[in-house]
This record gives C-alpha cells, sequence and structure tokens, in this order.
C-alpha cells in the first residue's frame, strides 16, 4: 500500500513538473520574439543610425496601403511572389517525386540519370538567372523556371534516399505474400518513404521561396524581392525592413502549412516544432 502512494507521488510530481515544462515551452517563444523588438528598438535608437524603427517601419506600411508601388499594396506583391512560389512548388513536386522514385527503385535508371542529377545538383540555381534570363527574358515563366530548378533538387534527393533506404524486412514480408513489383512499389517502398519525401517538401518549400525572393531582386516588376529593391534604390529602408519582415512572416506561415499538411498525410509523424 505504501509501495502505490509512493508510485502515485512520484507520478503526481513528474505530471507538474510536464506541466511546467509544457507552459515554459509556450512561453518561450513570447519572451524571444518580445527580446527581439527590444533589440530592434536599440538599434534604431542611435541618432547615427539608419536603421528604422518599428514606428517608421508600421508608418512606411501605412504609406504602403494608402500608395500603392507599381499599382499593388503590399498584400499584392506578397501574393504575386506566392503565385510564383506555388505554380513552382506544384511542377517541383509532381516531377522531383517522379523522378526520385524512379532513380531510387530502378537500378538502371539510377545509373543512367543518377551521375547527371548529380552534376546538375551541384549548380546553384541563381547561377541558372544568365542563361534563363538570356533565353526567356525578364518576365513570369523565367522567374517560376528558377525557383522550379531551387525546388526541384530537395525533393529528389529526400525521395530518392527514402525509396532507396526502405527497410530490406519490409521488402522481404511483401516477398512472402508473393506482392508483385508494382505492388512492393505503391503499398510498401512509397508508404515506407513518405516520411523522407516530405522532408524533401518542406526542404524545397524554404528554397523555393527564398530563391523566388532572390529571382524578383534580380528582375521585376512586382514581388516581395521587388520592395527591397525598390527600397534600396530609393533609400527607403523602412519599406526594405518591412518587406524583410514579411518574408519572415510567410516563410513561417508556409512551414506550418507544410506541417498541417504532413500530419494529415502522415499522422503517425508527430512533430512538436517547425
Amino acid at each position: 500500500m505504501e509501495e502505490m502512494k509512493k508510485e502515485v507521488l512520484l507520478l503526481s510530481e513528474y505530471e507538474r513538473k510536464e506541466i511546467l515544462r509544457n507552459r515554459i515551452y509556450k512561453v518561450l517563444p513570447v519572451i524571444s520574439i518580445l527580446l527581439l523588438v527590444g533589440l530592434w528598438v536599440l538599434a534604431s535608437s542611435n541618432p547615427a543610425s539608419k536603421f528604422p524603427s518599428p514606428a517608421e517601419v508600421w508608418e512606411r506600411y501605412i504609406k504602403l496601403l494608402n500608395k500603392p508601388i507599381k499599382g499593388l499594396g503590399l498584400m499584392g506583391h506578397i501574393w504575386a511572389s506566392l503565385q510564383r512560389v506555388f505554380i513552382a512548388l506544384g511542377l517541383s513536386w509532381a516531377l522531383g517525386i517522379s523522378f526520385g522514385i524512379l532513380i531510387g527503385w530502378n537500378k538502371k535508371a539510377n545509373a543512367i540519370l543518377g551521375p547527371i542529377f548529380t552534376a546538375f545538383r551541384a549548380v546553384p540555381p541563381l547561377a541558372w538567372v544568365p542563361l534563363v534570363t538570356m533565353w526567356f527574358g525578364i518576365g513570369e515563366f523565367p522567374k517560376v523556371l528558377i525557383v522550379f530548378i531551387g525546388a526541384l533538387m530537395p525533393v529528389v534527393v529526400n525521395t530518392h534516399a527514402g525509396i532507396s533506404n526502405v527497410e530490406k524486412e519490409y521488402l522481404d514480408i511483401g516477398t512472402i505474400f508473393n506482392a508483385n513489383n508494382r505492388q512492393m512499389l505503391f503499398e510498401i517502398a512509397i508508404p515506407s518513404a513518405l516520411d523522407a519525401i516530405f522532408a524533401g517538401i518542406r526542404n524545397s518549400t524554404s528554397a523555393g521561396w527564398m530563391v523566388v525572393l532572390a529571382a524578383e531582386m534580380l528582375g521585376g516588376k512586382s514581388g516581395v524581392g521587388f520592395l527591397i529593391v525598390r527600397g534600396m534604390d530609393s533609400g527607403d529602408y523602412p519599406l526594405c525592413l518591412l518587406a524583410m519582415i514579411c518574408i519572415g512572416i510567410v516563410g513561417y506561415m508556409l512551414a506550418i502549412l507544410i506541417q498541417l499538411l504532413e500530419r494529415i498525410v502522415c499522422p503517425w509523424t508527430v512533430r512538436k516544432s517547425v
């Protein structure tokens, strides 16, 4: 009886510590944001500094609402960037997952196409900008193409790794039950590799968001990257910082969106952070 009481006391003590720990984890993000804002205020309080203050950035946001740039407000420029990213991501996921499965499952395809992909993989996405610009100009298609190239590589790499590293025990079980090659691929290998595939999707989303901003900074008339260039050229530093803040917020929201999608498709995957 006494031992049971001790176990109950230990359990309740553990539960209290766990509750306290969870509360601390919920408060820590708020504290980190407050510290960041405090550093921002401190950095902008120096009269000799050209770093814009929170008030100046807010005023620039209000001004942008009343006086759009190139006919677009802040949300319009964000949506312009997101449209390019969504189109490129859809294409890169479809082609990247298919190609990754091909070279991960088929040894002949991997022997023929693997080295070519490895060579192109080593080329940074922005290195394609001069060629893409020379071939297609500076319209919408080149920007989407550059984002597609940047988002394709992580999907292919992770899908290939997931398919080629399927546990041998799973395949042996399929062999025991007389599964054919198609069943082994679609009912065993691909479901087993979903975690790796979603890791590639997460990486490609962040890569695509970064690449589109760089592409817009190199040439464009809309988008968040364009706002940074516009602010830099005109000495409008609050506009630059406002665009940077929007980049961080949208990137965080995209990460949450992919996390929710992963939880729907892979409910067995539990992730406590984005």
